[in-house]
């Protein structure tokens, strides 16, 4: 068993899918499962949904069928792609645009009929009919075509816990049900969502589609997961921030690991892990030039070609927190920010504590900064610098940092053997 992940870009529009099945019979899809992200900009585009019905804006409401008209223009793309033209009849007569509309009709539904005050809970309800209809295009298509790949929904495989728009996998009870439900030598399933106990949509968090890859392998003692995206690879930095980035050949599970714990955005942090567990190689190939060799995670050296690599996380807040009384900040005053940062959803890529004060730089995700700050202020005196970036650069040298630090305002510097982290005012 082989599993495929498809991402927003290499699905965007009707190219997108014909470029998808054209990498399916490509590689071959006996034994494989593929999982599919949302189209494009859609998940963009719940969320506004979700923005204005929360305002009270019954404009959401143009906006689900502004949703299903760019849907069926992407089938509509298809059915005129110059295809064999008894592919196209089945493809024209398979009923997929009544499927669409039953599905954002029933979106529609579940909006009006919402009774829950719970954001994050409403949240993941909506934002799932990304991957629903994203499926179900992909599915008929390959259908048309004759490949028998079967649509899974992937609520009924991936069993998770109540936290809403971060759900943790219920490890035992999904491996059970993928067992189960994915036995099929092709299907086809979500990215991103799964279901709690009491069958409402939970999702994984934004990017979670990787994570939901790892999660069929490992169930299914998957021999490798394919990232199929718009790169022929994982480089060794953003190359629309670094000069003269290069293809890394191949990395360590543990180098993968530590390069998604800084904040590289190729790998999902939480997709390595799992895979890690079986040892089930995980590649980055271009959809673009399948062929191609890509990179490929697995047990090994660190990295290949050994390299300097490059991560940078833009518009964070740098904090430094300190006692009133100018006491020291003790074990219990550092659990106690913790609390709070855990509290307002607050992600941390950097801490550093002295005898007086415990500096943060974070990334505020769901806009909470102004109600930390509030809670923080009525125990601690603190400082807070908006729109900095934090730079991390792994395997340094004198050469990388000087180029880093190269005309930059650093606001902090925490040095080990292998990393190099610097915080830098960003630019007015």
């Amino acid at each position: 068993m082989r599993i495929f992940k498809f991402g927003g870009a290499s699905v965007k529009d009707a190219a997108g899918v014909r470029n998808i099945l054209n990498v399916v019979q490509t590689m071959g899809y006996n034994g494989l499962g593929i999982v599919v992200s949302a189209m494009g900009k859609t998940t963009n585009a719940l969320e506004e949904i979700i923005k204005l019905y929360l305002e009270n804006n019954s404009r959401y409401l143009i906006l689900i069928d502004h949703l299903f008209n760019q849907h069926v223009k992407i089938v509509e793309d298809l059915e005129a792609s110059g295809a064999d033209d008894e592919v196209l009849l089945r493809f024209r007569e398979s009923g997929l645009k009544k499927e669409l509309k039953a599905i954002l009709e029933s979106l529609k539904g579940v909006m009006l009929l919402n009774q829950s005050k719970n954001h994050a809970f409403l949240y993941d309800q909506v934002v799932s009919y990304g991957e629903i209809l994203s499926t179900k295009i992909v599915a008929s298509y390959f259908k048309a075509y004759g490949l028998p790949a079967q649509w899974i929904d992937a609520r009924n495989l991936i069993k998770t816990d109540q936290k809403y728009r971060d759900a943790a996998v219920n490890w035992k009870t999904t491996v059970a049900s993928i067992k189960e439900n994915a036995s099929h030598s092709l299907f086809l399933t979500q990215g991103f969502i799964g279901s709690d106990d009491n069958g409402f949509t939970t999702t994984l968090g934004r990017e979670g589609s990787d994570y939901t890859a790892a999660i069929l392998a490992y169930a299914l003692d998957a021999s490798d997961v394919t990232i199929w995206k718009d790169v022929p690879g994982v480089l060794n930095g953003d190359p629309r921030v670094f000069e003269n980035t290069v293809l890394l050949e191949q990395i360590s599970y543990r180098e993968a690991i530590e390069l998604a714990f800084y904040g590289a955005s190729v790998i999902h942090p939480k997709t390595l892990q799992p895979l890690q567990g079986k040892q089930i190689e995980l590649r980055v190939k271009s959809f673009m030039n399948p062929l191609e060799k890509g990179t490929v995670i697995k047990k090994g050296p660190a990295l290949y070609p050994m390299t300097s690599c490059y991560i940078v996380r833009k518009n964070l807040v740098f904090l430094e927190v300190s006692a009133r009384d100018f006491s020291f900040i003790g074990e219990h005053n550092i659990s106690d920010i913790f609390h709070q940062l855990s509290e307002h959803k607050m992600q941390v890529g950097l801490l550093q504590n002295s005898a007086i004060s415990f500096t943060i730089c974070l990334e505020d995700k769901y806009h909470n900064l102004s109600e930390l700050l509030n809670d923080l202020e009525e125990r601690y005196k603190v400082s807070a610098i908006e729109n900095v970036d934090l730079y991390t650069i792994r395997h340094h040298d004198d050469d990388t940092i000087e180029a880093i630090e190269n005309g930059k305002k650093v606001l902090l510097r925490q040095r080990t053997q292998e990393t190099l982290q610097l915080v830098v005012a960003g630019k007015e």
